[in-house]
């Protein structure tokens, strides 16, 4: 069944992001914008808080505009430092908290940033990366409330049109790139949101993520949504807190929502006032996600998009979620498969690259040397496999970069993880592949065993006898845990290396 609303055209407004926080600030000046623990601010408190911070932003930057940094903290002075930088007239920066020394410092200097706002562990993994010739001032996030403690040198306003924001890719195989977002881009993504996810000025949203993502901020402010923020890392924590502040709508992510669905706590649980439990930024397995509609009575939907697509570009719908789907695009969104060699459009069930169009797609990368994935129409290649069924629902199979051929038959790692993901002796997994003389690549997995007695032959014949040859594994290596980035990713890249060289894997 399609979503009716998703096809309504979208009235989007020729304004900058900011203005839209104002346009909310006067008509709802009361209603509680941001709460997390003691701290709660009101969209009025909120407005005023970014025009002071504001204020001095445009005394400290250069002529014209600069760049500043801001760690996407799970905090309220992001949702202050965001906005204000974005009112002074600069282009806002986000860093990922969660990254590296010297991610952070590639970032600073791709996107030339000589302020950011930054927390205090990150300084500290900063510290040994940069150097004088980086002429960086990092600032204490908190400063974001009280801006006279901000000491550094009036910035140009942007238009709607203009460079608003640099997101970076999550930089899985390889350094990170920046990717360049307009005021327009951000603007269309908060209103494709705000219709997909079903948000209002009744709405409030709890938000159980380790850093706070842009879209969550954009899509509340322009609903008029209020948003209680959950820092503890506990999902039976964060849900009775949704039940306890009457949320309507629950964001999470699916490896805490996969560790809410066997929670033995769980079936203390109730959600009676929740409408969409939402999840993102990597694949949720079916069975978590059938589990806690079964439990709670609610959907549980995933969406999908790309730094690149500021972020998002599909969205299942309620009341009628397809688990294992990320459903249909996003209002004024297209969305096609294309072959990965001839590059014709596949037509629905054929599985190939994912290539997607609309208002939401990035001006381009910072670094102009890198090749753009955008054709002369407008259509952004992806580098994700997966299928379309009859209803233009999206069903990711696998990263581009990740699939591989056996003789002639692309095999995507992440539909054998699936399969032995049902193991029960199976605690997690990641599938590789490694070079063969004969078919060209083999699947090969790492797998956490959930107790002792397992082995690595009992684990691939439990495999080899559920799937056709081509995705047969040829090794199975059993080690203590996996390598996993910032979010849960894994880098199958690095993953390879490993099992070159069985000694590192513990």
């Amino acid at each position: 069944m399609s979503d009716p609303l998703a096809a309504r055209p979208l009235s989007l407004p020729e304004i900058r992001l900011d203005e839209r926080l104002h346009q909310t600030a006067e008509r709802l000046p009361t209603r509680p914008a941001i709460r997390c623990d003691d701290v709660l601010l009101t969209f009025a408190q909120l407005d005023a808080a970014v025009s002071r911070l504001a204020d001095t932003l445009r005394e400290l930057t250069a002529p014209g505009g600069s760049v500043i940094g801001l760690a996407n903290a799970f905090d309220p002075c992001f949702a202050v430092a965001y906005y204000a930088i974005l009112r002074s007239g600069n282009t806002l920066a986000i860093l990922n908290q969660l990254q590296s020394g010297q991610a952070l410092a590639h970032m600073l200097r791709t996107a030339g940033v000589r302020l950011a706002f930054v927390t205090d562990d990150m300084r500290t993994r900063l510290a040994p990366e940069l150097t004088d010739t980086d002429r960086v001032d990092l600032v204490p996030l908190p400063a974001a409330l009280t801006p006279s403690s901000i000491s550094a040198g009036p910035a140009a306003a942007t238009g709607p049109r203009g460079a608003a924001c640099v997101l970076f890719t999550s930089g899985t195989t390889g350094l990170p790139k920046g990717v360049l977002l307009s005021h327009r881009n951000l603007v269309a993504n908060a209103a494709q949101i705000v219709r997909a996810h079903r948000l209002s000025p009744n709405s409030v949203t709890v938000n159980h993520l380790p850093s706070f993502h842009p879209m969550h901020l954009s899509s509340a402010v322009w609903s008029g949504a209020t948003q209680v923020l959950c820092t503890d890392p506990d999902p039976v924590v964060a849900t009775r807190l949704a039940a306890e502040v009457e949320a309507t709508h629950y964001y999470s992510l699916p490896m805490r929502l996969a560790q809410l669905a066997r929670d033995t706590r769980l079936r203390e649980l109730r959600l009676d006032t929740v409408r969409a439990i939402l999840s993102g930024g990597s694949a949720l397995a079916p069975a978590s996600a059938r589990a806690l509609t079964d439990h709670f009575g609610v959907a549980v939907m995933q969406g999908y998009g790309l730094a690149e697509t500021s972020p998002l570009t599909h969205c299942d719908q309620p009341p009628w979620p397809r688990y294992g789907s990320v459903g249909p695009p996003v209002a004024e969104t297209g969305c096609r498969i294309v072959d990965v060699t001839t590059r014709a459009v596949l037509p629905a069930g054929e599985r190939g690259e994912v290539q997607v169009r609309g208002p939401q797609i990035m001006l381009g990368y910072l670094d102009t040397r890198e090749p753009s994935p955008i054709d002369a129409d407008g259509w952004l290649s992806t580098g994700d496999i997966g299928r379309l069924d009859q209803d233009g629902y999206l069903f990711l199979i696998d990263r581009l970069k990740d699939t591989f051929k056996y003789d002639d038959n692309l095999v995507a790692p992440a539909e054998i993880e699936q399969v032995l993901a049902t193991h029960p002796a199976v605690a997690d997994c990641v599938v590789v592949d490694t070079p063969d003389p004969l078919h060209g690549a083999v699947a090969n997995a790492l797998v956490v065993p959930r107790a002792e007695g397992v082995t690595e032959e009992g684990i691939a014949t439990f495999l080899n006898d559920r799937v056709p040859v081509y995705q047969r594994l040829a090794r199975v290596v059993l080690t203590a845990s996996i390598p996993r980035g910032p979010g849960g990713k894994t880098s199958r890249a690095a993953l390879r290396d490993l099992l070159g060289d069985p000694t590192t894997i513990q």
